[in-house]
This record gives C-alpha cells, sequence and structure tokens, in this order.
C-alpha cells in the first residue's frame, strides 16, 4: 500500500516562501489518486495557501458597485474550481491556470449579479465594448469619442451604440429617497409622475350626457336616484310607488341601453 505524500510544512518567512509552500501542496495533490485518505486535507491546505493571491484579484475589481465580501467570496469560488480542476499533464503551471479561471468567476458575477437590472447579454456586451472603446479612442483621438467614432470603431451602428448607452443606465440605480432640488427638501420619488384617473372619467362624462339623453324621462329618473342620489332600489320604488322588482327591471334596461349607446 502506497504510503500518503506528507503534507509540505509551513516556512515562516517571506511571502517567496509561501509561494513555494503553496507550490508544493498542489505538487502533493495533484500526486495523489482521486480517493486517497490524505486527499482533503491536502486539497483545504491548498486553497488556504493560495487564497491571497485570490484575494488580490478580488480587489482589483473593488469599488464598482458590489460588495467587497461578495467578490472575495466569488473569487475564492473560483480558486476552488481551479485546485479541483488543475492538471499540471497540460504543460501549464498552477499560476497560469488559477489566473484565468478566478478572473473568469468574477466576470460572470459581474454579469449575472453586478446588474441592479437584468437587461439582455447583448446589451451587456455592447456596454463592455463602449467602455472599452470609450478609453482606446480617447488615447487615440486626444479628445472624448462621440458616438460616430464609437459606432465606427465597434463596426456598429449608431442606433446600437446609443442602445448600449441606455441599456449601461440599468447598471446602477437611484433611490427613490436621493434628495432633489436646490434646497434638497424634495426627494427623486416625489418628481415621478402618476396615471391620472380623472382624465378616463372626464372621457366617460363626455360621452355619458348624450347617452343619458337617450333614455325616457323615469329611466333618467331612476339612474338618477341611484347612483348620484346613492338610494336603494326600495327607496326608490316607494318614491315611484311601484315595487322593488318592477324598479329593478326598469334600471336594468337603462343600463343596457347606456351601455349601448356609450
Amino acid at each position: 500500500m502506497q504510503a500518503p505524500p506528507r503534507s509540505p510544512r509551513a516556512i515562516p518567512g517571506s511571502a517567496a516562501d509561501q509561494d513555494q509552500r503553496a507550490d508544493e501542496l498542489i505538487a502533493a495533490l495533484v500526486a495523489l489518486p482521486p480517493d486517497h485518505p490524505s486527499r482533503p486535507g491536502i486539497r483545504d491546505q491548498a486553497i488556504t495557501a493560495w487564497l491571497p493571491m485570490a484575494q488580490r484579484l478580488a480587489r482589483r475589481y473593488a469599488g464598482r458597485g458590489v460588495p467587497a465580501d461578495d467578490l472575495t467570496q466569488t473569487a475564492m469560488v473560483g480558486l476552488v474550481k481551479a485546485v479541483d480542476r488543475f492538471d499540471p499533464g497540460h504543460g501549464v503551471d498552477f499560476v497560469a491556470f488559477a489566473l484565468p479561471t478566478i478572473l473568469g468567476e468574477i466576470k460572470r458575477y459581474f454579469r449575472d449579479r453586478g446588474w441592479a437590472m437584468r437587461v439582455p447579454r447583448r446589451l451587456q456586451d455592447m456596454r463592455m465594448a463602449i467602455t472599452n472603446a470609450n478609453a482606446a479612442l480617447t488615447q487615440t483621438l486626444g479628445r472624448a469619442p462621440t458616438i460616430t467614432d464609437i459606432a465606427a470603431h465597434l463596426n456598429a451602428t449608431e442606433e446600437q451604440v446609443l442602445e448600449g448607452l441606455e441599456g449601461a443606465r440599468a447598471y446602477r440605480t437611484t433611490s427613490l429617497s436621493t434628495p432633489v432640488g436646490a434646497d434638497g427638501s424634495l426627494q427623486l420619488g416625489d418628481s415621478i409622475g402618476a396615471d391620472d384617473h380623472e382624465y378616463e372619467l372626464a372621457e366617460l362624462r363626455i360621452v355619458l350626457e348624450p347617452a343619458l339623453a337617450r333614455l325616457t324621462e323615469r329611466e333618467r329618473r331612476i339612474v338618477t336616484l341611484r347612483f348620484y342620489g346613492n338610494q336603494t332600489q326600495a327607496q326608490i320604488a316607494a318614491q315611484m310607488g311601484v315595487s322593488q322588482m318592477h324598479i329593478s327591471r326598469l334600471l336594468t334596461a337603462a343600463l343596457t341601453k347606456l351601455r349601448t349607446h356609450m
């Protein structure tokens, strides 16, 4: 039975010493068969040893509206994937394999979770392309590029660039409690309009008057007492000297006429 390789001992001292130990842990891990009892412990040590690299990569993306803890956790997920998937037979060392794995995980996080509102993937890609084009063209032109410049650089239409810029506004949202105005006494939410149902009522009043004119004198009186006087059918029947059932039939007929004319 093959004896388990001994885990490399911790070597206190310089960063170079720590990097050497991290490399030794990865080498020890890949040398073990998948079912070896020592593998889980060495795997945990390897992840811990390479954790500073993941944290450094996460800090590169700080200040972009995403909590630092979320970035660190995402980078750690990428690190775990890199440790589990690393194969030295591909001819690259662990760092060369782990860097794109961790960065890819962080970029996927920004793509899937970083947007305050979900927009189509093509708009997300266009936003990234516009950002890169802005940086490149500013250097080449010596000024801020125009929409036409960006469209020509990306081989896209101006409409596509404008759509991308509009979609980019969904990356960040503004709180409705944000103060606006010179004195800040007004909040953003106070300035947002709402549907005014009085417009609908105004239209109904306009078409109601000619429709009421089509009713008989008695039908108009019943409708007025019921809906403007807020009287019950029994009260209307008592005033008009007929049965409540008769008032119910007359009211139904009057409303049917109104619906037809309106």
